[in-house]
């Protein structure tokens, strides 16, 4: 097993030093997500400042656009469409197109920005129908409510610290939000009768694409090994065979809590496998209790593993159980690549089946045992990796401050660099 102090000298090359300019522009406050947030901002202020219209109707309209864009945007059939079209651009093309298009992942931004517009409008039209229409009046600022309370615990600080009061305020609130936008919208109608052909559409297709990831709810089997303490490897046959790059939601109560694991397909073999550590409550309690049967719904719905399609030869850098992820497109070898994984007692913690499989496919992986040889400074050392291997682009799979420290101070050197953004 390769380690730190196996790398040779000659690649044991100093770290250039980022420009100003590129750190200020790859900054995570501007990452793609966040500006396409922006761009969904500055188009309803465009049309809000040229409209400035108190018309019910036109806001009415307006308000629906951005809902429908919002859950559309977020829907998985739509997701792994995207995915499906932005990885598409042949590998003729210039690495600097490729490298936009490897950006899809990032296509939550809408969602956010889309969402904040609608309540912004929302609220609008509470002060609009202020002394008119008092039913409406009322129902439609319980509506704001709910949905200022939805996004208040959505902000990155909450969501992470009460994910499980997030998940349940979301659901719930966006269930009751749902139902609040059919009575708004027949007693609208009863109030105007006249209603734009879109917006009962819109409310059906809102409802419908709100209602499909529970009809595929479903009770499956489930085998999990436990190499450690720290790591439980489940194993699914249940006829599905999801495609590399892809994640699965899991639950053990549907109604309360899922998380979303990425899957890990082998080839020519049926069923799937995924990685859980134990990184809080919920993880903890299943690796320590190994449930026979989990749920699951939806469809396998794709991740930013996906992009390793647009480029010759990529280096995947894994921490810990981020190697989950990785695996699939290993095992695949569709694209050629090279691994770098840290991670402590990788056969200790894993087991030494999961590691053989790892070294079968790639027998030059850097596996850096941290018990060993201690952590790393893991920027250089996937730049002096990303320069050995001559890879096009690097995919960071760690978690949410590693990740993002990588990609950055990856991308302020001209690298191609992407990682998962936790949007979901």
């Amino acid at each position: 097993m390769q380690n730190s102090l196996a790398l040779r000298d000659d690649t044991n090359m100093a770290l250039p030093a980022a420009s100003r300019w590129r750190c200020m522009w790859h900054h995570p406050y501007l990452m793609p997500y966040n500006l396409l947030a922006l761009l969904v901002f500055a188009c309803n202020l465009f049309y809000g400042w040229h409209a400035r219209s108190t018309e019910i109707e036109t806001i009415f309209n307006i308000i629906f656009i951005n809902f429908s864009v919002a859950l559309l945007i977020r829907q998985q059939y739509v997701i792994n469409f995207l995915f499906r079209i932005f990885t598409a651009l042949p590998h003729s093309w210039p690495l600097a197109i490729r490298r936009v298009g490897g950006k899809v992942y990032h296509c939550g931004g809408i969602h956010v920005g889309s969402y904040f517009c609608g309540i912004g409008w929302l609220t609008y039209l509470c002060a609009v129908l202020y002394n008119n229409y008092q039913l409406l009046f009322y129902l439609t600022c319980l509506h704001a409510v709910i949905l200022f309370a939805i996004s208040i615990v959505s902000l990155p600080m909450l969501r992470a610290r009460w994910h499980n009061m997030f998940e349940r305020v979301a659901r719930f609130g966006n269930w009751s939000a749902l139902l609040l936008l059919w009575v708004e919208t027949y007693l609208f109608w009863q109030v105007n009768k006249t209603l734009a052909w879109h917006v009962p559409f819109a409310l059906l297709l809102l409802s419908w694409h709100t209602v499909l990831p529970w009809l595929r709810l479903r009770k499956v089997k489930v085998n999990v090994a436990t190499p450690s303490r720290h790591v439980a490897l489940l194993r699914f046959d249940y006829g599905v065979t999801p495609f590399a790059g892809s994640s699965t939601d899991i639950s053990l109560n549907p109604l309360w809590e899922w998380h979303a694991f990425a899957n890990v397909p082998a080839p020519r073999q049926s069923g799937f496998r995924l990685t859980v550590s134990r990184a809080g409550d919920w993880t903890g309690r299943f690796i320590d209790c190994q449930p026979t049967h989990v749920w699951v719904r939806g469809v396998p719905t794709a991740g930013v593993g996906n992009i390793e399609k647009l480029f010759h030869h990529v280096l995947w850098v894994a921490t810990g159980s981020g190697v989950g992820p990785c695996l699939p497109h290993l095992l695949s070898q569709k694209v050629s690549a090279h691994l770098v994984w840290v991670t402590r007692n990788p056969r200790a913690t894993y087991g030494d089946a999961l590691v053989d499989e790892i070294l079968a496919v790639q027998p030059q992986a850097l596996i850096w045992n941290t018990s060993a040889a201690g952590k790393p400074d893991l920027v250089k050392l996937a730049w002096q990796e990303y320069q050995q291997c001559g890879a096009e682009a690097v995919i960071c799979i760690a978690n949410k401050k590693t990740t993002w420290q990588v990609v950055h101070a990856l991308e302020s050197r001209s690298v191609p660099a992407f990682g998962a953004i936790w949007d979901s």
